[in-house]
């Protein structure tokens, strides 16, 4: 393969992802079709298989490429509320837990968008998912103190899915307020200022 056409096929394929890591989180894992991923990627339906030998490997690519891309704008974002002085715990709850990324489905947090489809997905994209939730609690525990009580980061991982899930079934208005709520609970029982953390 030519080093162009190498170019153009890693182009393609991360274009099927983009296409596809939006897709499940908008309509869920059994809500996604090839048909309608390639079309919004720009391709034919016939250069599927050039890319995936099968829709659950789209699925299961498009789920850590989506876990990818979140990650990174979190931490992207994160970064800029630390530098104005906030905690690392304060920054991901305030980031995770805002009216962008409730607003923003089809480009939030896969974990939050898609698990409870994942308790009933195959074996291989339930490990694709399953990574994703450890990620999240792996990030959360990044951002806490060393002396903070064993299993906080899952049980902060929990309240911010949770949460955000609850948030986005109520609405903007409600969902405001219940966002609110959990951010200044979990702040209040794990938070530490940002020189001690």
């Amino acid at each position: 393969m030519s080093a162009a056409r190498s170019l153009r096929h890693q182009q393609s394929h991360e274009r099927i992802l983009d296409a596809a890591a939006r897709a499940v989180r908008r309509s869920g894992v059994a809500g996604v079709g090839v048909a309608e991923v390639m079309k919004e990627a720009g391709l034919t339906h016939g250069g599927f298989y050039a890319h995936f030998e099968s829709r659950d490997a789209l699925l299961a690519e498009a789920l850590e490429h989506a876990g990818s891309r979140s990650n990174a704008n979190v931490r992207e974002r994160m970064r800029a509320r630390m530098e104005a002085g906030e905690s690392p715990l304060r920054a991901l709850v305030s980031e995770y837990l805002s009216g962008l990324h409730m607003e923003a489905l089809e480009l939030g947090c896969p974990v939050a968008a898609v698990g409870s489809d994942m308790q009933r997905a195959g074996d291989g994209l339930r490990e694709v998912s399953q990574s994703r939730v450890r990620g999240l609690a792996r990030l959360v525990e990044e951002t806490l103190a060393p002396d903070t009580a064993p299993g906080s980061a899952w049980a902060i991982a929990a309240s911010l899915v949770g949460a955000i899930q609850l948030a986005r079934v109520l609405g903007a208005e409600e969902g405001t307020k219940v966002m609110q709520a959990c951010r200044e609970a979990l702040l209040a029982q794990y938070d530490r200022p940002a020189t001690q953390a």
